[in-house]
């Protein structure tokens, strides 16, 4: 793949990230299992492209006054205990399985923004 596309798709999701709060993964790594990627390194590449999008996108909101810091402090806690629990466990995950777990909480997401 060409780095100028690399850079193309972090933009997209960096905007559709920044704007629904996503924070890129729903959209990265489905497109990284596209391109051929197994599923640990698709998350593992993603999270890096993810680290730079979330700074920006503090930055911009923290500017607006858009940030409640006490909750996105504790749930950044809460998320720091759980990535290390999801990165041991998807070790064990074959990337044919990891694709059909992750479409399914896509679709659960998508129905339950709907109704």
């Amino acid at each position: 793949m060409q780095w100028y596309l690399v850079i193309l798709i972090g933009i997209a999701v960096g905007v559709v990230g920044s704007f629904c709060g996503l924070g890129g993964g729903a959209l990265m790594v489905p497109l990284l299992l596209f391109l051929g990627f197994e599923a640990q390194r698709a998350v593992g590449t993603t999270f890096v492209g993810i680290a730079i999008i979330a700074l920006s996108a503090l930055a911009a909101h923290a500017h607006l006054q858009n940030v409640q810091w006490r909750w996105g402090l504790l749930l950044g806690i809460g998320g720091f205990i759980g990535a290390q629990l999801g990165a041991h466990l998807l070790e064990f995950v074959p990337t044919d399985v990891f694709r059909k777990i992750f479409a399914v909480v896509l679709v659960a997401i998508a129905v339950k923004m709907f109704f």
